[in-house]
């Protein structure tokens, strides 16, 4: 036992800190996001999202596979982000960002920012305090999660085609079983 686990046994006899918040209602139709997965999700959401209904602000199937739509989309929002895809293999992965997504020179978002998957299991992947390379976006791509060259998750401005390779960023494993993947769907949700 790790000396945080222990720790957190010490404080927390139960071995947990889950409470039992309702499943959150979906503001919106989702074409991915399961019951379970959203059971999942839930408890790795930052204290400032929880108990709060999820709003779908861009999906690929109503705004088009456009990173500039995505970008345009958030404008105005100040929430969490959650994104999730789906590849035409039907894996389910993504990102939670600790802030909305946005061109920039340089790298943002802080240490609530997080991947996951749910293929073959449910894994999540939290800031690992190595860099501070959470979120990058221009016209021609998005990045979240960096290091030696390396993108957690990287997609292209069309939406279409992405990767995910371990980064020291978050100390993950690809997050589709291919390290190159196309995208089916995308999702992105704020806490409203």
């Amino acid at each position: 036992m790790s000396t945080d686990e222990y720790r957190k046994a010490s404080l927390f006899p139960t071995g947990s800190f889950d409470l039992d918040f309702p499943i959150p209602d979906l503001i919106g139709k989702t074409e991915i996001l399961t019951e379970e997965h959203r059971e999942k999700l839930c408890s790795h959401l930052p204290a400032r999202a929880e108990g709060y209904s999820w709003s779908l602000i861009f999906s690929t199937s109503q705004h088009g596979f456009a990173l500039n739509s995505l970008y345009r989309k958030m404008a105005r929002l100040e929430s969490p982000v959650l994104i999730v895809i789906e590849d035409t293999e039907h894996n389910v992965f993504g990102a939670l960002t600790s802030c909305s997504l946005h061109v920039s020179d340089h790298f943002y978002g802080t240490g609530e920012s997080l991947l996951y998957k749910f293929n073959p299991s449910f894994k999540v992947f939290h800031w690992t305090g190595e860099n501070m390379y959470f979120i990058k976006g221009n016209m021609e791509s998005l990045s979240i999660g960096a290091g030696d060259g390396r993108f957690g998750l990287w997609l292209d401005g069309d939406l279409n085609q992405g990767r995910s390779q371990h980064c020291s960023t978050y100390g993950n494993e690809p997050l589709a079983p291919q390290e190159d993947f196309v995208i089916k769907t995308l999702e992105c949700w704020a806490f409203v």
